[in-house]
């Protein structure tokens, strides 16, 4: 039996991607009002409940952000490109620059250092970096913001025998970051592995990172091995996942 197509979609929906044809097409442009619920309410013979529905799904895509008071607008926010083969790449770390500056080169960036301690890590983590039962691991959490806008949170876990007394240790770990220091220590990382799902996010980072309702997160764990094969780190990083495109380049 032939389908109906988008005739049998739920008006919201049909809503809704009207209006994402028209931010496509330049109609509405970055920063732009979208319209109400009740300027949809009125051009679409809808309910209140349908029109916010629509406007929900863009924001639960991220296309849009609601401002309290004001209404719905197209969000102006510049999606980052997270090349994760180059940005890796030993001649970023050893010559002083971060990873991250390497993502986000001319914008407006911030990391909020939320802590280091001394503590258990999870057992898989614990696992990986081949600690005994009960050593403790290094753990060091960042908040990073992009324009304003938090974007990322990330947590890594060394194991503190290797560690302890040096920079990593500090809130402050010196040029080129976590990666540097270990090279300081002889055990500069020869390669990576990154492990990549998404999710809902928790509470705490929905919270952590202003996420719209429905909008999930990009989990990446990423593992740091030494020349002689040692795991020198794992990092969990939780991403929004309207802020970033992943790309992955490599030769066949």
């Amino acid at each position: 039996m032939p389908s109906d197509g988008p005739a049998r979609q739920p008006k919201y929906q049909r809503i809704a991607a009207a209006l994402k044809d028209a931010i496509a097409s330049g109609e509405y442009g970055p920063g732009a009002r979208l319209p109400g619920e009740n300027d949809l309410m009125a051009t679409h013979g809808v309910a209140r409940m349908t029109a916010r529905q629509a406007l929900g799904v863009l924001q639960a895509e991220g296309l849009t952000e609601a401002r309290k008071g004001a209404g719905v607008f197209v969000r102006e926010f510049r999606p980052i490109r997270r090349r994760s083969i180059s940005r890796l790449a030993a001649d970023v770390w050893t010559e002083g620059r971060s990873i991250w500056a390497a993502d986000t080169d001319g914008r407006e960036r911030v990391v909020e250092f939320l802590g280091v301690a001394q503590e258990a890590s999870p057992e898989p983590v614990a696992s990986v970096l081949g600690l005994d039962d009960g050593a403790p691991a290094v753990v060091r959490r960042r908040r990073f913001l992009l324009d304003g806008k938090p974007v990322m949170l990330a947590t890594s876990y060394l194991d503190a025998a290797l560690v302890a007394g040096t920079s990593i240790v500090e809130p402050d770990t010196g040029p080129g970051g976590i990666y540097a220091r270990l090279a300081d220590l002889g055990h500069a990382p020869a390669r990576f592995r990154e492990e990549i799902r998404s999710r809902m996010p928790s509470p705490e980072e929905a919270a952590a990172l202003r996420l719209g309702t429905g909008t999930p997160v990009v989990l990446v764990v990423r593992t740091a091995f030494a020349a002689d094969g040692r795991v020198v780190e794992v990092n969990e990083m939780v991403l929004d996942s309207s802020a970033y495109v992943l790309e992955y380049a490599f030769d066949a």
